[in-house]
């Protein structure tokens, strides 16, 4: 069998040619993610202030979650934090008694601002703010001193030379450091490189621990370096440490671990990538199933005047199974193996684009193994074997005289499986959207069932295609049928075929319906949000900062006799436990820190329950979203994990509408605030007196003491929205695969339709029709499959973004614009064009004589 499907191969190269491309385009697409998805898993960086250390002891970055499943089993679920876990001062001396230890040195770390003396702040490297750390801790690391002096206390510091030189500072400089406060004045005592010269990836300020105290008031325990006594090998040393502590909320590190723990972003942004490449996968798997039904059922469609005689001759079969699927696992492996290496140039293309919408950090490293490559070509290859094995079914099993004369003609109507089948999946989806209608204050649930929805309606098309074409041509028929002779024959040629009509509708109605889904949504979500911050942000002025405002200054604009009101507000992300259908699941949720009183006054949450203005340090407020998805109400007790780990028990005191622009969680301001890395304000919101005068001009003044630290009228709508407005980035990438992979099936599955009819052609010609009729008659062939295409897949969209739009905004009418429905239709006609028109203009140029004498 693989000889003879070796020759099938080389004789019908054209009709493989469009199977082939979307193998190899969907091989590409699954290496890439699967370089991302390991690149994820093992995301770190070469340790630089631990690279002498030979363990390192944190705080473990995930918390671990026991989940329970719908029948009742549990499982263990980790969700990263995004806040640096804390370490107790205790732990050194737990630590230091171990075997093997010959010195434990603890890093004390802040997030700091450089202030030049014309009062900019100078970031650090890849925009990053710098970090203030002790000198003691300098011997962990790979920096040596290369200019001046260490710094004594209090008042000196040691810079690294990039943002020294970046700054133009010099040894015996003075420069101004600041973090929660007013700057504070340090003399530049030396400067410290990389021992291999290298500039540091964060930038990095030296000092000793007294005057770091000093700088920040609560510095936190970055992690304790250990260094080991001679003769300890560091696995060694790391497996002691571990039997000591015994302690599941710690971790210790060697090796390329010692950079996860240095670097924490790009382990937060890791955990993240991995959440994004399984979906983009996930997404281009099911794409790729329907476009390899699509082409593979025209392909064995064509071919089944071959496979007639193959069975009139005895083949049996078992042997025709066997015959195609040897035919597609070559290709497949082929596909598959010219895909990779496409693939390999796709993952650095995405992980610049990640990088530019601030997914991953700019000099985030990939992962590169045999192994993404490896599963790329394997699910490529079975996807293959999956896709011709069903299509093959009826051609495989009919009787050789039955199928010596379905292969004359087009089959008349679909089977009763298929019917059944689709009639289940329409029941199925019309189930879905009423319990969506009857659901619409539970988000989560209608969000899942409209995800369900749309796929579900994009099967039953793709079931129950012939019937669906049919219904099409009947509706457009008649107008085809006004426009002379060519367009009878389109109507005609359309309505005796309706199995191959059906082949070209189906993945126009594919990529409509997802794109216009997956795009709408976002556009929706997005409109929510921008007006539910318009109409929350109650304060006159905003102060901001890029790398975030100090602690103090929303108590001295609080202090002022023009204010009525002002708070700041911290930003982070908490951990929880909801339940979907029945079953448990961990969920990552925003949160922000507000001080109660300016409630109501400079920031308007909408309060659909309870009573915000009674937020305190033992109890929370939640957004009708999260109180969906957490099953709570106002007195219920929430269970969340803040960002750094911490549990957190609070009563839930208010329930609010507006979670969508502002955050999902709402905390006490200062109990947030002791929960977070930075320790900074996102920004500070003012409502100033009606009575007063002069309010801006006052405010400046108060910022001109902290640098870098802007006046504004509002907040910036797309600041606030830069997350979602990346993951619907994601989403919109999404969409590209979609249309991407439409273009291979419309080009290839029309040019296969268009191809198999040059008899067809050349009998017209023969008869008479001239070639401009023939054109004609395509041409109108092609505006009846682009308008049942776009318009079937549009009503398709339709029914889950009604049920989007009701978890949203409470509002059944999404946020479709014209100008995005252009586009999609727009892209979808131009590929259904080129597919029909391009080889019908090809197969013309055949003189009919010659066309009609070629074998099939």
């Amino acid at each position: 069998m693989l000889s003879l499907a070796l020759l099938t191969l080389k004789a019908r190269k054209g009709g493989f040619t469009g199977t082939f491309v979307a193998l190899l385009l969907g091989a590409a697409v699954l290496s890439a993610c699967g370089m991302l998805l390991e690149s994820g898993i093992r995301a770190g960086s070469s340790p630089e202030r631990y690279a002498a250390a030979d363990a390192v002891v944190a705080g473990r970055q995930a918390v671990e979650l026991t989940l329970k499943d719908l029948d009742g089993s549990t499982l263990k679920e980790a969700q990263p934090l995004p806040e640096r876990v804390p370490l107790a001062a205790s732990v050194a001396d737990r630590i230091a008694g171990v075997d093997g230890v010959r010195s434990v040195i603890a890093d004390i770390g802040a997030s700091v601002r450089l202030v030049t003396g014309d009062g900019q702040p100078v970031a650090g490297r890849h925009r990053q703010a710098p970090e203030a750390h002790n000198w003691s801790g300098l011997s962990l690391g790979d920096f040596r001193l290369t200019a001046g002096h260490a710094p004594r206390p209090p008042g000196e510091i040691a810079l690294d030379t990039e943002i020294a030189g970046r700054a133009g500072i010099r040894p015996g400089d003075e420069v101004r450091l600041m973090t929660t406060s007013v700057p504070r004045t340090f003399e530049v005592a030396g400067l410290v490189t990389l021992k291999d010269g290298r500039a540091p990836r964060r930038s990095v300020a030296f000092m000793s621990e007294p005057a770091l105290r000093q700088l920040a008031p609560a510095p936190s325990v970055y992690a304790f370096g250990v260094l080991a006594a001679p003769g300890t090998s560091p696995e060694r040393l790391a497996d002691g440490i571990k039997a000591a502590l015994d302690d599941d909320t710690l971790a210790v590190h060697t090796g390329e671990g010692r950079g996860r723990v240095e670097f924490l972003d790009i382990t937060v942004s890791g955990s993240n990538l991995v959440v994004l490449a399984a979906a983009v996968g996930g997404n281009v798997m099911l794409i790729a199933v329907f476009v390899l039904f699509a082409t593979t059922s025209l392909s064995i469609r064509h071919r089944r005047r071959e496979i007639a005689l193959l069975r009139a001759i005895g083949t049996t079969p078992g042997q025709i199974r066997r015959m195609v699927a040897a035919e597609a696992a070559v290709t497949g492996l082929v596909a598959g193996a010219l895909g990779c290496p496409v693939g390999l140039a796709l993952v650095y293309w995405l992980r610049d684009r990640f990088a530019g919408h601030g997914l991953v950090p700019p000099d985030f490293g990939l992962a590169i193994s045999p192994l993404p490559f490896l599963a790329a070509v394997l699910v490529t290859v079975l996807t293959a074997l999956v896709a011709v094995l069903s299509a093959s079914g009826r051609a495989t099993r009919i009787r050789p005289t039955e199928a010596l004369g379905e292969a004359a003609l087009e089959a008349p109507g679909l089977g009763r499986g298929r019917k059944v089948a689709g009639g289940v999946l329409l029941v199925l989806a019309a189930g879905i959207f009423a319990a969506g209608l009857a659901q619409n204050a539970d988000f989560f649930t209608l969000v899942g069932l409209a995800n369900s929805l749309v796929l579900l309606l994009v099967i039953a098309v793709a079931v129950l295609g012939p019937l669906v074409s049919r219904a099409a041509v009947r509706l457009l028929g008649p107008l085809a049928n006004r426009t002379g002779v060519t367009g009878f024959l389109a109507a005609a040629n359309t309505q005796a075929n309706a199995g191959r009509l059906a082949g070209a509708i189906t993945p126009l109605v594919l990529a409509v319906a997802f794109a216009s889904t997956v795009v709408f949504t976002q556009t929706t979500g997005l409109r929510e949000s921008a007006d539910q911050l318009r109409s929350g942000l109650v304060a006159d002025h905003v102060l901001t900062a890029p790398s975030g405002v100090s602690l103090e200054l929303a108590d001295k604009v609080r202090a002022m006799k023009q204010v009525r009101s002002a708070t700041g507000i911290v930003k982070s992300k908490v951990v929880a436990v909801g339940r979907l259908l029945g079953a448990e699941a961990s969920v990552s949720l925003s949160v922000q820190g507000v001080d109660p009183r300016a409630l109501g006054t400079a920031l308007d949450l909408r309060s659909r329950a309870g009573d915000l203005t009674t937020l305190s340090d033992t109890s929370v407020a939640i957004s009708t979203t999260t109180a969906s998805w957490l099953g709570l109400g106002v007195g219920d007790t929430a269970r969340l994990y803040l960002g750094d780990g911490t549990p957190f028990r609070g009563q839930v005191v208010a329930i609010y509408e507006r979670g969508f622009g502002f955050a999902d969680v709402t905390l006490e301001h200062d109990l947030l605030l002791a929960h977070t890395t930075r320790k900074v304000d996102a920004s500070v919101l003012v409502r100033s007196d009606p009575t007063a005068s002069g309010v801006p001009e006052v405010l400046s003044d108060v910022a001109a003491d902290y640098p870098g630290t802007v006046l504004r009228d509002g907040l910036a709508v797309d600041d606030q929205l830069t997350e979602q407005q990346a993951n619907a980035w994601v989403n919109y990438l999404v969409v590209g695969l979609i249309i991407a992979y439409t273009a291979i099936t419309v080009v290839n599955t029309l040019a296969m339709s268009t191809g198999a009819r040059r008899r067809e052609f050349a009998l017209l010609r023969l008869s008479g029709t001239a070639r401009r009729q023939v054109v004609g008659m395509m041409r109108r062939e092609t505006v009846i499959v682009i308008v049942a295409g776009v318009g079937i897949g549009t009503l398709l969209s339709a029914f889950p973004l009604i049920l989007v739009s009701l978890a949203l905004s409470d509002s059944p009418w999404p946020a479709v614009s014209g100008l995005g429905c252009l586009a999609i239709a727009g892209a979808t006609a131009v590929l259904a064009a080129a597919g029909m028109m391009v080889p019908t203009r090809v197969l013309l140029r055949i003189r009919p004589v010659e066309a009609i004498g070629e074998q099939e």
